[in-house]
């Protein structure tokens, strides 16, 4: 059986580096990043996909200062909008397939229970706004395409909220962490691994065999990917801080602050919990507990 050739966007991220080494084994991957690629140069995403001629395009590259996006929205818009839709485009004339990493920031948080995905967007912020258009771009391609949702992403590598917990839990006798935020922490590289899940199960036309693989077209569409279970802030930092060993963290205590306490420039959403079932059901798989991948991720 052939092996699709893939072209990763975005090699150097958190979930693209995931991506690396857990694709690897089971297609012919190209990866590129910037400066490799000027994702605000349409020549050079083109040049790119025209180079690798692949079968899936994965878009893993952003742009993700959420607050910088509020004075720097041109940028943001040319990385999270602009560039997916030409992605999404050359995907729909070569007849590959698409998937790209969207966010919990679409919906406004005003909701009491989980996000499900025909729950309409409501972005609150420049960077939230141009994801939105990003997968707006996609859709109205008309590729086959996988967009997966994710929620506060954070992984071993890269700048994150866990790294920024265990550096300041190592400085600092006390933290104050916003607790009136909730939502659900997702290991980058459980993304990785439910997405090289989610591919196996695809036939593409570059490889047609086996037969019970699903058609790309039945599955194109939007799906929410991240752990399952709920915290807020404040959950999340006490239990990072809770798996440190002793020895090596100064903090004691994790106290519980409100939003307001803590002013962004960009409001983020009160409640980002989403429902993953029709991931679930359609892949067949069954995504951890925020709690179990933490523990993998600090025992790594």
């Amino acid at each position: 059986m052939p092996l699709p050739k893939i072209l990763l966007f975005g090699k150097v991220g958190q979930v693209g580096w995931e991506l690396r080494r857990t694709l690897a084994p089971m297609c012919r991957l190209a990866c590129v990043d910037y400066p490799e690629v000027d994702f605000t140069a349409p020549d050079s995403i083109r040049r790119h996909i025209a180079d690798a001629a692949p079968d899936i395009i994965i878009n893993a590259a952003a742009y993700t200062a959420v607050d910088k996006a509020e004075t720097d929205l041109a940028l943001a818009t040319k990385i999270n909008a602009d560039a997916p839709g030409l992605m999404a485009g050359e995907a729909a004339r070569r007849g590959a397939l698409l998937v790209h990493y969207s966010t919990d920031y679409v919906f406004d948080g005003t909701k009491t229970t989980p996000y499900v995905e025909t729950d309409a967007p409501n972005p609150l912020g420049a960077y939230a706004r141009t994801k939105h258009a990003g997968d707006e771009a996609i859709r109205a391609s008309g590729c086959n395409h996988l967009i997966f949702r994710l929620c506060w992403v954070y992984g071993a590598r890269g700048a994150n909220f866990m790294l920024t917990m265990q550096r300041l839990a190592r400085e600092r006798e006390k933290l104050r962490v916003v607790a009136d935020q909730v939502g659900c922490p997702t290991w980058s590289r459980m993304i990785a691994e439910t997405t090289a899940h989610a591919l196996l199960q695809v036939r593409i036309p570059a490889c047609p065999e086996p037969a019970e693989q699903a058609d790309a077209r039945a599955v194109s569409g939007t799906y929410h990917l991240c752990s399952t279970g709920q915290t807020s802030w404040h959950g999340f930092a006490s239990a990072i801080i809770d798996l440190m060993p002793t020895e090596t963290k100064k903090c004691r205590e994790v106290e519980a602050i409100t939003s307001a306490e803590y002013p962004t420039p960009t409001k983020r959403p009160a409640y980002s919990v989403m429902s993953c079932a029709k991931l679930e059901n359609t892949f067949n798989l069954r995504l951890p507990d925020w709690h179990d991948s933490l523990r993998q991720v600090v025992e790594a």
